[in-house]
């Protein structure tokens, strides 16, 4: 059932990780046991007042095999104004990864929340701990295996909750570059999709790494920004007000090299916000994200990327301008936006409810898209 949101409302919608349950890899690659919250719980402080860990409230170290707390994650969800959830789907040729939450949300029918999928395409690496080159899944593409993998989807796709655009399914890429032969794989899904009584497919590529690229040239229809845009260039925070008194406390209490401010790539939230308002709109579709924090020290021990000065006020702020940019560009049901995420605990990138902020972020995404 999709929500009660009329087609001319702004949808907002949350990505989700399905991470957090233990599973067969996961034992094997990182120990017994090990889901996400194995690094969130273990994450320290890198510096004088670095906010770590994060520690969730409400829905507590849940287990995703638990439908019941899929479940109350849509309630949470619905009642602070987002629309669905998308979830990144993991396949490697025919092998399938974190499958389990969202193959028991689609035999179940439950929670009664809209969604969508997005193929997780990359190699599956190492690089939580900075290993990119070690490979554990290695991501390899031929057309056989692409119709097979659209056939694995088409159940989720005739989902009345799946959400749709004019009746076509919604389906993300995260790195549609990635793959050799995309337009025939398009090509493939597209056929197929009609094929099962749909119109067409509604396909978007994710811009995290190729971007400014007219999705039309790889047989998408429109694109996704990914908040936070790394490609924006900012100046670290210790370069910024070298002599404020967050810095001041590091000078004095010890030397520069040792200081976890210095051996991490720290940026002010507020600047990444600003830079990323101010983007002109594309020549081709291209749906807009926010994000509430970002902070992947938990998975990194060194070299990790965090952004200070987050603020629920400036978060809302941006959810309205994002929601305005979309009423503007956009009409109908694809007045889409997206928010980065709804629970990246271990990047400190989430909606879900933690200890120090509680609903705040929540309610500012809420009162932005008011």
């Amino acid at each position: 059932m999709q929500n009660s949101t009329s087609e001319n409302e702004v949808k907002a919608i949350a990505i989700y990780l399905p991470q957090f349950h233990p599973f067969k890899e996961n034992d094997e690659w990182w120990g017994k046991g090990f889901t996400e919250w194995t690094n969130v719980t273990k994450s320290k402080p890198k510096f004088k007042g670095h906010y770590q860990p994060h520690l969730p409230a409400d829905l507590g170290f849940y287990d995703l095999r638990l439908l019941d707390t899929m479940i109350a994650q849509a309630d949470l969800a619905k009642a602070y104004g987002i629309y669905g959830f998308c979830f990144y789907h993991y396949w490697f040729n025919g092998k399938l990864l974190m499958e389990t939450p969202i193959e028991q949300m689609l035999k179940s029918e439950k929670p009664d929340f809209p969604f969508c999928l997005c193929w997780a395409n990359e190699n599956w690496t190492r690089r939580w701990d900075g290993l990119e080159a070690d490979v554990l899944i290695k991501q390899e593409y031929d057309l056989k295996d692409d119709l097979d993998h659209i056939l694995y989807l088409m159940p989720f796709f005739k989902d009345q909750r799946y959400i749709k655009i004019d009746g076509k399914p919604v389906y993300l890429v995260y790195r549609s570059e990635l793959h050799p032969n995309i337009n025939d794989a398009v090509k493939i899904w597209r056929e197929e999709v009609k094929k099962a009584g749909f119109d067409d497919l509604y396909l978007i590529r994710v811009e995290n790494f190729k971007r400014d690229f007219d999705p039309k040239h790889h047989g998408f229809d429109a694109s996704m920004e990914f908040a936070p845009d790394f490609s924006i260039d900012l100046k670290k925070y210790s370069k910024k007000k070298p002599l404020n008194h967050f810095f001041r406390k590091l000078l004095h209490n010890g030397s520069l090299k040792k200081s976890g401010l210095l051996a991490n790539k720290v940026f002010d939230y507020e600047d990444m916000v600003d830079k990323m308002s101010q983007k002109q709109p594309k020549k081709y579709k291209y749906f807009r994200s926010v994000f509430p924090g970002w902070d992947n020290s938990a998975r990194r021990a060194k070299n990790a990327t965090i952004f200070v000065n987050s603020s629920p006020k400036k978060f809302r702020d941006w959810v309205a301008k994002t929601a305005q940019y979309t009423n503007e560009n956009f009409n109908g049901e694809e007045r889409l936006m997206f928010i980065n995420a709804w629970n990246e605990w271990a990047e400190g990138c989430h909606l879900e409810p933690d200890q120090k902020d509680g609903h705040h972020y929540l309610q500012a995404l809420k009162d932005g898209l008011g």
